[in-house]
């Protein structure tokens, strides 16, 4: 059964009152003033790669010489994750599977030298069950058999392009996107390999979603669609401000990357921005140490995140 958007799923008194406690709390961790980045945002790289052709999905491994950016082309490649240079835009590893994806659409960091690959896009509605993958990625050219998790709706086939995981728990969301609103899904706390994943309803989204991703800490998402992104809070999913991005051709993908988001855009060639984020999500409030110390609170007292 669904779930009404906002809501847990269960939990002891306790727990509840852990949650009551971050919405209460959580209008005074966002800051005070508003602000609006900067519409045209600020070139980060140009990807160098010919093989770079539909970035859809983004990632970043922040490093001492200043980061690794992940990416992955849209239906119709094979399985294979690019890592980027972020200061270059030279293409410094690749990790290859054997199997074919039917429509990657999305990263989402999955621990230390890993990603979550998002084998979820479904433009006819026709698939039975939707897949996310772990790969390892960094430096250098490796072929794996990363380990695959089977996904399924709740309420029949679903196009998504969005997946997010919570950087405390580790639990994935996938977001759905439906032309006037999309829905927010959460698998289950821990995934199984020998039987389908069945997601949960969670929240409502945007309409046109086609990434997303997590502030640190946890205490907040930032959804993008073509034109536009979205800050939402989160455990309560409640939206806090949105902003119009820089314009792109197609664009696609989001991550999070030192007090900014990245985004990138389907195209050769194609250029990733580092776009500011509103002062709702700065240093000190959602994505700051007051909200994560709360949240690994709420997350050891049981409260249902």
């Amino acid at each position: 059964m669904s779930r009404p958007p906002g809501r847990g799923y269960g939990g002891d008194v306790r727990a509840r009152r852990v949650a009551t406690g971050l919405a209460v709390a959580l209008p005074f961790l966002l800051g005070a003033a508003a602000g609006t980045p900067d519409p045209t945002g600020t070139p980060l790289l140009r990807f160098g790669d010919p093989d770079i052709v539909e970035s859809s999905g983004l990632a970043f491994t922040p490093t001492a010489q200043g980061g690794l950016v992940h990416t992955v082309n849209d239906s119709g490649d094979s399985g294979r994750v690019f890592t980027v240079d972020a200061a270059t835009g030279a293409t410094v590893g690749v990790t290859s599977w054997d199997a074919d994806p039917v429509d990657v659409e999305a990263l989402a960091p999955a621990g230390p030298g890993h990603v979550w690959v998002a084998d979820i896009g479904d433009n006819r509605r026709v698939r039975d069950s939707v897949e996310v993958l772990r790969v390892p990625v960094g430096p250098g050219e490796r072929t794996v058999t990363p380990v695959a998790y089977e996904l399924v709706h709740p309420d029949g086939a679903r196009d998504a392009e969005a997946l997010l995981a919570d950087p405390l728990t580790g639990r994935l969301h996938v977001v759905t996107k439906g032309v006037f609103s999309g829905t927010v899904y959460a698998a289950p706390r821990r995934l199984r390999t020998d039987r389908p994943n069945r997601l949960v309803e969670v929240a409502q989204a945007p309409g046109i979603v086609t990434d997303a991703t997590f502030l640190p800490g946890g205490g907040g998402v930032v959804v993008r669609t073509y034109s536009s992104a979205h800050l939402t809070a989160y455990p309560s999913w409640r939206p806090v401000v949105s902003w119009e991005l820089p314009a792109q051709d197609q664009g696609e993908g989001i991550a999070y990357a030192a007090g900014r988001v990245l985004i990138s855009t389907e195209g050769a060639r194609s250029e990733v921005l580092a776009v500011d984020l509103p002062a709702e999500a700065g240093p000190t409030d959602l994505a700051g140490p007051a909200w994560t110390a709360l949240r690994w609170l709420a997350v050891a007292r049981g409260a249902p995140l």
